[in-house]
């Protein structure tokens, strides 16, 4: 038997410096808690989607930098799986490294780049086309990323290889019935290679995506042995024993939970990481208003949250009355601002 880790970690675009420092601390935590492997996210060391970052040389450099430091003063004794932007005289790669003993021993190039809905890495990145293999506690891992596990080939190729569990680094955005999609996924390349999956997803808002963490170990049965909580960060651990593994077992939200965590999360980190001080909110007394004013004082605390109510002469006094009694339960702070007298300037203005 082996112990394994997942860090579902809730990462910053561009911060590649606060990244790796993360990314060190869970090492060193999974380290002394006694796993011999940690899974990161996809993407690890500058977030993702990193988008047209990837494409200038000073961000990639500093990528190759900071996985570098990070192979240096990481445990020597794990191995540590981590992702990064690989520029290298082939192109320039979506990849997974492999950081073991003070250096980076192996590393993985994605084949399959998702150029559909949300995605456009075929834009920025060439596809990879060797597998990558490497033994662990006695364990031989295959290591494939995120969209390969969609398609047939890399999951085959590594158990070709001698790969005995496949790693999938992820960074899946959520969107409805999300997490049985993965499980059904996971489950056509079980019986494609007879590859048992330990499946880490970052989670985290980044612009108009939102990642559900969610990770997952499937045995060689099929059977989702180990669940991660979604909407949660954290360091989970997997204990591996032939095609078998065994863990924590969290429910994953009902639907309607998972909705509004997503939409909660989403704006945490929209206003977080782009530095916004708080939120200015319309309240108008009516449902639409009340979901968004609950959603953000969940997001961001009652204090970061400014609730205005503008009555006119088309105001229902019921509106008000409602806006006042919502403010006074989440306590916010609350202007009402008349907007009579500028209404009657412009019809004024524009009379003509």
């Amino acid at each position: 038997a082996m112990k394994l880790g997942i860090a579902q970690l809730n990462l910053t675009v561009g911060d590649i410096a606060g990244n790796a420092a993360r990314l060190l601390a869970a090492a060193k935590e999974a380290h002394a808690a006694g796993a011999g492997l940690l899974l990161t996210p996809e993407m690890s060391i500058c977030g993702y989607p990193a988008e047209d970052l990837v494409l200038r040389h000073d961000f990639t450099a500093a990528c190759a930098a900071a996985l570098g430091r990070l192979a240096a003063d990481a445990p020597p004794g794990l191995a540590l799986i981590v992702g990064y932007p690989e520029r290298s005289d082939d192109g320039l790669f979506n990849a997974a490294a492999l950081l073991r003993g003070g250096r980076v021993e192996a590393v993985y190039r994605k084949h399959h780049l998702p150029n559909h809905s949300v995605f456009d890495e075929q834009r920025v990145f060439d596809s990879g086309s060797a597998p990558c293999v490497f033994a662990c506690g006695g364990v031989n891992f295959g290591l494939v990323i995120c969209g390969d596990i969609w398609e047939p080939g890399p999951a085959t190729w590594a158990m070709e290889a001698g790969a005995q569990w496949l790693l999938v680094p992820n960074a899946s955005p959520y969107h409805l019935k999300k997490e049985r999609e993965r499980a059904s996924a996971a489950r056509t390349r079980l019986v494609e290679a007879g590859l048992p999956i330990v499946y880490a997803n970052q989670v985290g808002g980044q612009d108009e995506l939102v990642f559900d963490g969610a990770s997952f170990a499937m045995t060689g049965g099929g059977e989702v042995a180990v669940q991660c909580p979604a909407w949660r960060e954290g360091l989970f651990y997997v204990d591996l024993a032939g095609d078998t593994c065994c863990g924590p077992q969290h429910a994953l939200p009902a639907e309607n939970e998972a909705v509004y965590e997503a939409l909660v999360m989403a704006v945490r980190d929209y206003v977080g990481k782009n530095g916004f001080k708080g939120v200015h909110l319309g309240l108008s007394g009516g449902i639409d208003s009340a979901l968004t004013l609950a959603i953000a004082v969940d997001a961001l605390g009652a204090g970061k949250v400014h609730a205005v109510m503008m009555p006119s002469d088309y105001t229902a006094s019921i509106s008000i009355e409602d806006s006042r009694d919502m403010v006074k339960r989440l306590g916010v702070r609350y202007s009402e601002i008349a907007i009579k007298p500028i209404f009657d300037a412009f019809v004024g203005q524009l009379a003509d």
